[in-house]
């Protein structure tokens, strides 16, 4: 199987069409990941950089950002290289990490907007409690979770996927998600199976979780002070806001492989794009604008970098 995997090439058939704007897409879609790499890292850095950043709040920032960056490097890269190729193609082996990639980080991101919520309800509703609860210890072993769990339960897919026999090797979308399945020559029960548990865990169960922390948090404020109802919404909203935004485009990703063979490949490949496009570029404008302590921090460093 391994010699299979290592000699099986599978084309993509996605730019047949779009070759005559190649160039053109090439540059949008390189200056798109330039602007995810540098938006992203800069608040990242000002985060390590900044010591009164260094809060819960702000690293579970840091790490959704990290992840955004990764995300998007493990499928724009790829993108360019394809664009500029006659004959796009990819080896099953790369195309199975890709696949592992996309869907473990995706549900890293679920998981750390849990995280996120949990210290947000925790700053609000038990502030008293709060430097007892949210320790060192309890952020590193919810960011190492964030990370683990999902990519063991992506390993175990990918490898009962690389069992698969194909039938087709050409694929018919940007990347490797999970229009993988297209390939095979039958379908699998357990690949199934996993798929419900990888939704229920990763993406049902953390928005279920986030939705009724948000509601509780909600509920104190409404009973507090204006002070407190200011503090809420200020905290609250870029992370709400993040939360509908990758819950969209999740949905959107499934949708566009349901329906990918109905679609011309220009608005394919321009709508599948924009699943990895809104998000690592939403991220950095949602924190950088709402999140008081950071948006400071970038207009001292874009002031004084005028000035120099």
């Amino acid at each position: 199987m391994a010699s299979e995997l290592n000699t099986t090439y599978i084309t993509i058939d996605a730019f047949d069409n779009v070759h005559v704007y190649r160039y053109v897409y090439f540059v949008i879609i390189f200056t798109a990941y330039v602007l995810i790499i540098c938006s992203n890292s800069t608040i990242v850095c000002l985060i390590c950089i900044h010591k009164n950043l260094h809060e819960p709040m702000y690293i579970f920032i840091a790490a959704l950002l990290t992840n955004s960056v990764i995300f998007s490097t493990a499928i724009h890269p790829k993108l360019l290289i394809d664009l500029l190729s006659e004959k796009p193609v990819i080896s099953y082996s790369a195309c199975l990490f890709q696949f592992f990639m996309f869907y473990t980080l995706g549900g890293t991101e679920f998981l750390l907007l849990a995280a996120m919520a949990y210290d947000r309800y925790v700053s609000i509703c038990k502030p008293l409690h709060y430097t007892t609860i949210m320790t060192k210890t309890t952020i590193s072993v919810a960011l190492v979770l964030a990370w683990l769990l999902p990519a063991c339960h992506m390993t175990v897919l990918v490898i009962l996927i690389a069992d698969m026999k194909l039938c087709d090797l050409t694929f018919k979308g940007l990347f490797c998600n999970n229009s993988v399945y297209k390939l095979h020559c039958e379908s699998s029960q357990a690949l199934s199976i996993l798929g419900v548990v990888a939704l229920t865990n990763f993406v049902l169960c953390p928005v279920i979780f986030i939705l009724f922390t948000y509601s509780n948090i909600l509920l104190i404020s409404y009973r507090s002070s204006a002070e407190v109802r200011k503090k809420s919404a200020q905290t609250c909203l870029p992370h709400l806001l993040v939360l509908i935004g990758i819950v969209i485009l999740s949905s959107y990703d499934v949708v566009i492989a349901r329906m990918e063979s109905d679609l011309p490949k220009t608005a394919r490949l321009i709508m599948t794009w924009q699943i990895v496009l809104y998000h690592p570029l939403f991220n950095p404008i949602i924190y950088g604008l709402k999140m008081k302590e950071i948006h400071k921090h970038l207009k001292r460093l874009f002031c004084s970098t005028k000035i120099m």
